[in-house]
């Protein structure tokens, strides 16, 4: 199973779990985010600020080896079994999957923790570039001081 993978096409959660599990009688829980583009609440075709499509951008190559070494830097603090990323590109519509974050391990607490960490690592440390369209034209996605905080955190805790 490759860990890391950028792609266009959607993603099917159902066998991605199915994926991750495998045959391994030793996995007792796995942990799964699923990132989805988000319209503005209530916002409507009028509204300046909804969000009717998003763009990502991701420099080949080297987005998938900063995402490894999120992955690796997450197996170096949990006793993981499988991780499997998957993050799109291109064009998507409110609703659409973005991101997929799976993690296997032996116990509950390992994976819920791992599966975070990957997931406030990938926002402040994998290069994506977001490109909002809404109803006045396009705008560039910034960083978020959320986002940085919650990455913050696991430095930190050291956890």
């Amino acid at each position: 199973m490759t860990e890391v993978c950028i792609q266009e096409e959607d993603f099917d959660a159902g066998t991605l779990q199915r994926e991750l599990l495998g045959d391994d009688t030793s996995i007792g829980a796995t942990a799964v985010f699923i990132g989805c583009v988000r319209g503005e609440p209530g916002a409507g075709q009028g509204d300046p600020d909804a969000v009717l499509a998003m763009e990502l951008e991701h420099y080949p190559g080297m987005t998938e080896s900063s995402i490894q070494a999120i992955v690796d830097e997450a197996r170096s603090r949990w006793k993981l079994q499988r991780v499997r990323v998957i993050h799109r590109v291109g064009k998507l519509l409110p609703g659409d999957q973005i991101v997929y974050v799976g993690v296997a391990c032996g116990h509950r607490g390992e994976a819920f923790q791992a599966c975070e960490f990957i997931m406030d690592y990938l926002k402040t440390r994998a290069p994506f570039w977001k490109r909002e369209t809404t109803p006045v034209g396009a705008r560039w996605v910034d960083a978020r001081a959320s986002d940085d905080s919650a990455a913050a955190r696991w430095q930190a805790t050291g956890e």
